[in-house]
């Protein structure tokens, strides 16, 4: 907890029912940037079950007015507060870099994709929420509607800071429910920075609400509270898992996105430059910490020297440093926890026996001697039962992985307990078709990397990588409401 607060340097409040509000504790955290740990971003609350309690009161009693709005009024707030983001996108996109350390060019096409978001889900207001059923009497009218769950907790990481709130809450709110957002200490100032933002456009008080504060307070009292309907999280599988038993025991509906393993398959026929910049762009932007990014490379035996060769000299280019900085195409870990966790991982792919080809070590010159900068690193010689090619990483490590056939590759692609995302590179339609076909995974890409979905789609994983919803697109109608079933006759 922090005593001594910094001149200078803001101090954020917890959102409660259209007001800022310091937590019952007094207490606050600093966020700090990631690529100079000297460097205070701001403070944030150290809330606690009592401030969460707060924000749950006011979003049930703000329900029942934001429910009875129209589909069409609801996405009317929506389009405001997308409009105030992106009036405000440079400086929501600072903040990010300087608390989460992606780059500036990356922080700002997050930003935008956060506006894009909320104005589609705007537009969502205006779709048909049912279907007519035709009844075996005919004098019956019978139909479906769709109603809102109430009160939604929102429990989003540190890796996307406006995207993944904001496609989580945009379905939410345009549905009709009322949410409490508890986002990642690590990014807890960006996700103030939103709140304000749907402050400016004025939504009516207690329809939006966030909590700052530790997981095991903050994020257990959402899995607890008895007047939270919905819980949509993503993050680790380990807490995922615990989300979801925790709603479970209590009767509230939970969406889970979890981790991922996500593997290229690079075949002869293959465009290699499209496959190496795929590769690359994939695994290693964002510093790797995508739930899909690429992490496993299977590259058929007649092209992998060629392949190895042209994507060690693409990655010797890349410049790795401060996001602020417009020459960084790579930053640093987001934190000193998931710096040791990916050089621990790098260590152990060592001692399993796996080959160092490039990289593997934390960089500490002048530029970055402050920072939780690590190298882009690539192992080859993996073997797929390895801690490396079965494990999630979160960090900008790639295996190489020499198969002889197609089949073969799909076999080892598939031997992981994750399905999120997966890719081919190949020009062989029957191929392409049997990629799709038999892929254990909720997005596979042709000739395309394994990282990134259209905002209109639906998204997510199978196996241990989901509880099995979809986010985004239409699908999230599925989440976040319930259908009610009308039966009417004279």
């Amino acid at each position: 907890m922090q005593n001594m607060i910094a001149k200078d340097v803001k101090t954020y409040l917890n959102f409660i029912n259209g007001e800022w509000k310091a937590s019952f504790t007094n207490e606050s955290k600093s966020s700090n940037n990631p690529a100079n740990k000297n460097e205070i971003v701001g403070y944030v609350q150290a809330s606690s079950r009592e401030d969460l309690d707060s924000a749950v009161a006011a979003a049930k009693q703000a329900q029942t007015f934001w429910r009875k709005l129209s589909g069409a009024a609801r996405g009317d707030y929506l389009y405001k507060v997308a409009n105030v983001i992106e009036g405000r996108l440079d400086e929501i996109a600072e903040t990010m870099t300087k608390e989460m350390g992606k780059t500036i060019q990356e922080s700002k096409g997050e930003t935008a994709r956060g506006v894009a978001i909320l104005r589609y889900f705007a537009g969502e207001g205006m779709r048909k929420i049912g279907d007519v059923i035709p009844s075996t009497d005919s004098k019956a009218l019978m139909f479906t509607s769709r109603v809102p769950l109430g009160v939604v907790g929102v429990i989003s990481p540190w890796n996307f800071p406006v995207a993944i709130p904001i496609w989580k809450m945009a379905p939410a709110l345009i549905y009709g429910n009322t949410v409490v957002l508890k986002p990642a200490q690590e990014v807890s100032v960006t996700a103030a920075k939103l709140m304000e933002c749907f402050e400016e456009a004025g939504f009516p008080p207690g329809v939006v609400n966030m909590v700052t504060g530790q997981g095991s307070i903050i994020g257990q009292g959402i899995i607890d509270h008895p007047d939270i309907n919905g819980i949509t999280f993503t993050g680790s599988n380990t807490v995922g898992k615990a989300v979801g038993q925790g709603a479970l025991a209590r009767g509230a509906k939970y969406q889970l996105e979890m981790g991922g393993k996500n593997p290229v398959i690079v075949l002869n026929d293959a465009d290699l430059n499209l496959a190496v910049e795929g590769t690359i762009s994939g695994g290693l932007r964002s510093t790797g910490q995508k739930c899909t990014a690429t992490s496993r490379v299977f590259v058929q035996a007649h092209v992998y020297e060629e392949f190895k060769a042209r994507l060690l000299a693409k990655v010797k280019e890349l410049k790795v440093g401060d996001g602020m900085l417009e020459d960084s195409w790579m930053g640093p870990c987001a934190s000193e926890n998931q710096l040791n966790t990916v050089l621990s991982y790098i260590q152990i792919g060592k001692e399993e026996g796996a080959t160092l080809v490039y990289g593997g070590d934390r960089l500490t010159n002048d530029e970055t001697e402050n920072g939780f900068f690590v190298e882009p690193t690539i192992f080859e010689n993996v073997r797929n039962n390895m801690t490396i090619a079965q494990e999630e990483i979160f960090g900008p490590v790639l295996a190489l992985i020499k198969v002889e056939t197609f089949e073969e590759a799909l076999k080892l692609a598939n031997d992981v307990e994750f399905g999120l995302s997966a890719s081919i590179y190949t020009k062989d339609i029957s191929t392409m078709l049997s990629f799709i076909s038999e892929m254990e995974a909720g997005l596979v890409r042709v000739n395309a990397e394994t990282a990134g979905v259209e905002l209109q789609a639906p998204f997510g994983g199978m196996k241990q990588s989901s509880s099995h919803s979809r986010e985004q697109g239409q699908a999230a109608i599925e989440f976040f409401t319930a259908i009610k079933t009308v039966y009417v006759t004279a």
